[in-house]
């Protein structure tokens, strides 16, 4: 039997908050956006754009999440809206709702919010 693999979100990293590195205001990116450090504050990507963040363990966002994929182990407090994937990671910690397209959670996550489901107009 032969199994399809589903493609990888490898966007390129474009640009990386490092972990002493702290943002108080919005952050709006295109492509591919690394947080280790702290946001308060948004962090949208560019709309109809293809986008993914990736948040580290031990890193927080004060704000609401916005990319086509978001790759999570950190701390967000704010909603999620991830329109093509969301990973969750065994250490992140969400304290908001999430919206996504697919998802994926290891054990461990833990979500204090309402989970739903995006689906696309026809469907």
């Amino acid at each position: 039997m032969i199994f399809k693999r589903e493609p990888r979100e490898d966007l390129q990293i474009d640009t990386l908050i490092s972990a002493r590195t702290r943002i108080q205001g919005d952050v709006q990116f295109a492509g591919g956006l690394h947080v280790d450090g702290t946001v308060t504050g948004s962090v949208r990507a560019e709309a109809g754009t293809p986008s993914r963040l990736v948040q580290s363990q031990g890193s927080v966002v004060e704000g609401s999440v916005e990319a086509q994929v978001v790759e999570l182990h950190g701390t967000v407090r704010g909603d999620i809206i991830a329109p093509r994937r969301a990973t969750l990671g065994a250490t992140a910690r969400i304290e908001g709702n999430v919206q996504y397209g697919d998802i994926e959670m290891a054990a461990g996550a833990r979500i204090n919010g309402k989970m739903v489901k995006l689906t696309t107009s026809g469907t």
